[in-house]
């Protein structure tokens, strides 16, 4: 029997002894870059998220599956890639002036279809109690997809209908509004009621998907944080808000502490895609949320549980596409889907055999620019133009479909991905060209190669010269 399944029986066991399955406290921040906490950068204060990094098991090479919200998402609660669901961006494929796309990208699909069998509702089915708080984003009702409760989560991408402060006018936090006083932030609503849900279910196995928005934009100051940073270098709103995310995560754990839980809880802490690098620059990686470069798919990842998880530091290639299995492996359920992912639980519990494990990311659609050259993209009109990417050990291989152009990375040497390799190493990337293409037969990727009768070349190139570039 291989060690990974033996060690997987092992907690099944374990579990069954002890009649008690742990609670899974999964903490999904809004467009938060790993560059973007105080264990990565001290500028900013986070002692609950740096009091998981220290007694928890920090992942040094995370992934999201995408490097925007919604897609990001939906490859979790799935379990699966893009090319699976359909779900590659927010809203249209065709972001961006049309006379600056080349070819026709592929159509989205806006919401995950429901004949996905989410992770929810698979812990759902083997008797976990279900709560979603916050941003959802996948699907118009997460009541729909195994939740049992749900807190303010929609299909609405940021928090709409009033920003983050009462009184919200429009949107699923309505609800609220009459209910608190007014200038109440909403994860303080989203936080009180993941409190309520832990003590009410205290003696059942619970899993509690803690997503507020922050840090998404409108980038809004938190009065209580937010002189603290004025002068720090940091967007001090912005700061304002990581720290406000923070506090509440601090609540989260002493509710599990007051109910005497923390020890049979394994807490979760990730980002839905890297940060905006035009908020906070994710160096020594480049650009930012919606580039497929590192700055925009890394995300912070640290896993929490007493008495389990040692303290400590991996370096393995992750993705948070791996949550579902390793959810259900935690749980001591049986996997009874077709998944892409994972499960990390080997690497969690220090034990077994750990075979790399490659990470792909299929982007056949356009994104436009948030900041032109400060984006840090291939060019200043896209953050992404349709492509695919690959991460195996320390080399990160792009491929273009307007033009068939490939990038050759070695991130041992180059994180910050300015060193074009390409030509020196043909066969390594001829490799690693050869491998992206097989992972694409095998989920099913569709590429776009129609031409777009509305692409201008000269009105691009005229536009790519405002920036110094051709």
């Amino acid at each position: 029997m291989h060690i990974k399944f033996y060690i997987s029986f092992l907690l099944l066991l374990a579990i069954e002894l002890l009649g008690a399955q742990p609670n899974i406290i999964y903490i999904n921040a809004d467009d938060l870059g790993v560059m973007d906490v105080g264990f990565q950068n001290s500028k900013f204060r986070t002692p609950h998220i740096n009091r998981l990094a220290a007694k928890g098991l920090v992942f040094n090479n995370a992934y999201a599956p995408a490097s925007n919200c919604a897609p990001s998402r939906a490859c979790v609660h799935s379990g699966q890639w893009a090319p699976r669901h359909g779900v590659y961006t927010v809203g249209s494929s065709y972001r961006g002036k049309a006379q600056y796309r080349k070819i026709i990208p592929i159509q989205n699909q806006k919401l995950l279809p429901s004949s996905v069998h989410t992770m929810a509702e698979a812990l759902r089915a083997g008797g976990y109690r279900t709560i979603h708080l916050g941003k959802y984003h996948i699907g118009e009702d997460p009541l729909k997809d195994g939740f049992e409760v749900n807190i303010g989560g929609d299909f609405t991408g940021g928090p709409k209908g009033g920003g983050y402060f009462s009184p919200w006018e429009t949107g699923s936090m309505t609800t609220w509004s009459d209910t608190v006083p007014a200038d109440t932030h909403r994860i303080d609503v989203y936080t009180q009621e993941a409190q309520r849900f832990i003590q009410a279910h205290a003696n059942e196995p619970m899993f509690i998907h803690f997503s507020p928005y922050l840090v998404h934009g409108p980038i809004t100051a938190v009065p209580k944080y937010v002189e603290h940073y004025y002068g720090s270098g940091l967007n001090a709103a912005y700061a304002s808000m990581v720290e406000k995310l923070d506090a509440a995560i601090g609540l989260l754990l002493q509710a599990l502490e007051d109910n005497g839980l923390a020890d049979n809880t394994l807490v979760v802490f990730c980002s839905d895609n890297g940060g905006i690098a035009a908020v906070n620059p994710q160096t020594p990686w480049r650009a930012g949320k919606g580039s497929y470069y590192e700055g925009g798919i890394r995300e912070p990842l640290v896993m929490y549980w007493p008495n389990t998880i040692a303290p400590g530091e991996c370096t393995e290639l992750v993705n948070s596409l791996d949550f579902y299995p390793t959810f259900m492996d935690v749980a001591g359920l049986p996997i009874k889907e077709n998944l892409d992912g994972v499960s990390l639980l080997p690497l969690m519990i220090g034990s077994g055999s750990w075979d790399s494990v490659p990470q792909f990311w299929h982007f056949p659609v356009y994104l436009q620019a948030y900041n032109g050259a400060k984006d840090q993209a291939r060019d200043a009109l896209f953050r992404t133009r349709p492509g695919s990417a690959l991460r195996k050990d320390q080399w990160k291989l792009h491929e273009y479909f307007e033009d068939g152009a490939v990038e050759l990375y070695d991130l041992s040497n180059d994180p910050g991905e300015q060193h074009n390799l390409v030509d020196l190493l043909p066969v390594k990337a001829a490799e690693l060209k050869g491998v992206l293409e097989d992972w694409r037969q095998i989920v099913g990727a569709p590429v776009p190669t129609k031409l777009n009768p509305n692409y201008d070349s000269q009105a691009e190139a005229n536009e790519l010269a405002k920036f110094g570039l051709q």
